[in-house]
């Protein structure tokens, strides 16, 4: 299992000062499974190579452990002293230690210098292929060179394997880039060779600090990464979305940055009180009783709905807990009284996820929450909602990017909010929505909500699902 980084920075032996280890020295470390080997095949002032060199002990490891029950053999038969792993982030942060840390203290003023700097995996795992590869450090900045093994050259018909020779290149920092080794290597793979608990929650968040926040596929990564532990997953991505929240106006009334430059085109249209009033007259037409505010935000719905009593249980729900917590002290939940507290609850959670305590509803509200989803999740929040929750009514509102061309100050091709991953036109709505409605034994109808333009219909558009009672 070996990881090589390089750099043509000048002096090029600057990499020995950031790596903690000299150049000119053979070294051997010993680690709980295994030995890790540091040298330099190459040191020149225009280029400096380092190899990280590990040597799994797969005997070692399960000396006195209970054999695997399917294949007694799997054990010691497997791709771990070969295939880069978690093993491999476990090296990078015991033999690496100083520079993952962002210490230095012979050059101190290294650390924050960006290099010119190379990383290369010989075999990586990779369960999901070559576009797993680029979702992942394609973001990042990163060139990405790829070759995939085939699983034996004699035999051309058994196909290619699902290891790959990898090499990454960026302008970076030494400690940026072993940090996005460190997280992204395990995400590759399908194990990990330790327990995964709370401890790696924390491993994931620090690692992944000042980068991941902002990574477009930092579910996944956070879903990979936590061997999909959910409730280790919902407390990553809770977390995640914290620091994503962290900017709050003075007046308390913005969520985020990002909300602020959508309420510039939206305010002087009235467009969030009108969809706010349109959803609660579409909510008002049903008998619904017990009513689900999914993606509840700041909760500016669930203030609506608690002075009407025709609602007898409300529950607002949210991945940030940060934002929670806004919603509570917008609503007084503290000087709420007794009979008001017990018909409104809070939960924290994400749409990603099967969650049996959103069962049982009559209505479900998704209101401007479906295009902050990366489309890949669609299919993962389609099967919350509309087949595990399932909901008897259910009213879903989304932009409609057709409208984006009326508002001069929007630049072409842009979303109304940075945080948005698609805005549907109306044609690319009505599609998704009929066809979910279809699988789903749901029956849906479309509403404008704004001023109308007849060329390009309303700004924000909603669909209003009912299940179809032959078939509940």
């Amino acid at each position: 299992m070996l990881l090589t980084l390089s750099t043509t920075h000048q002096p090029a032996s600057d990499l020995g000062y950031l790596l903690h280890k000299h150049p000119a020295r053979f070294q051997s470390f010993e680690l709980s499974f295994g030995k890790a080997h540091v040298f330099y095949p190459e040191v020149v002032t225009e280029s400096c190579v380092a190899c990280l060199l590990l040597e799994v002990d797969s005997v070692g490891m399960v000396r006195g452990k209970t054999a695997h029950r399917g294949f007694s053999l799997a054990q010691y038969v497997n791709d771990r002293p070969y295939a880069a792993s978690s093993f491999m982030s476990v090296a990078i942060a015991q033999v690496f230690g100083s520079a993952l840390g962002g210490r230095c203290e012979a050059r101190p003023d290294l650390v924050g210098t960006s290099l010119p700097l190379a990383a290369r995996l010989d075999v990586l795992p990779v369960r999901g292929g070559l576009q797993l590869l680029h979702r992942m450090f394609g973001p990042l900045g990163y060139e990405i060179e790829a070759t995939q093994t085939s699983l034996d050259d004699r035999f051309p018909e058994w196909g290619d394997s699902p290891y790959y020779s990898l090499s990454i290149c960026k302008t970076t920092t030494l400690r940026d880039l072993l940090a996005h080794l460190y997280v992204l290597i395990p995400v590759f793979d399908n194990q990990k060779h330790y327990f995964v608990g709370e401890q790696e929650l924390e491993k994931l968040l620090a690692k992944g600090d000042g980068w991941l926040p902002d990574h477009p596929e930092r579910e996944e990564i956070a879903r990979r990464y936590l061997k999909f532990r959910p409730s280790l997953v919902r407390s990553a991505l809770a977390r995640l979305a914290e620091v994503d929240d962290s900017v709050i106006a003075e007046d308390g009334e913005t969520d985020r940055p990002g909300e602020a430059v959508e309420a510039l085109f939206e305010k002087p249209l009235g467009l969030n009180e009108q969809r706010i009033g349109a959803v609660l007259a579409a909510l008002r037409a049903t008998d619904a009783k017990r009513v689900l505010d999914l993606g509840c935000g700041e909760g500016k719905l669930l203030r609506e709905l608690l002075p009407d009593r025709r609602f007898d249980r409300i529950v607002g729900l949210d991945v940030s807990m940060q934002v929670l917590q806004r919603a509570a002290q917008k609503l007084g939940y503290d000087r709420l009284p007794s009979q008001q507290k017990e018909r409104i609850q809070l939960l924290h959670g994400s749409l990603m996820y099967r969650d049996d305590r959103l069962r049982d509803f009559d209505a479900a509200l998704v209101v401007e929450v479906i295009e902050h989803l990366d489309p890949p999740r669609l299919k993962a929040f389609e099967r919350v909602l509309f087949e595990y929750a399932r909901p008897r009514t259910i009213l879903l509102t989304t932009p409609n990017r057709e409208y984006n061309g009326i508002w001069e100050s929007l630049p072409a091709d842009s979303f109304r909010h940075p945080d948005h991953r698609f805005e549907w036109t109306r044609a690319q709505f009505q599609d998704w929505a009929l066809a979910i409605a279809q699988r789903y034994s749901y029956r849906v109808r479309f509403l404008p909500i704004g001023p109308e333009d007849q060329n390009v219909g309303s700004p924000t558009q909603m669909g209003v699902f009912d299940r179809d009672p032959t078939k509940a």
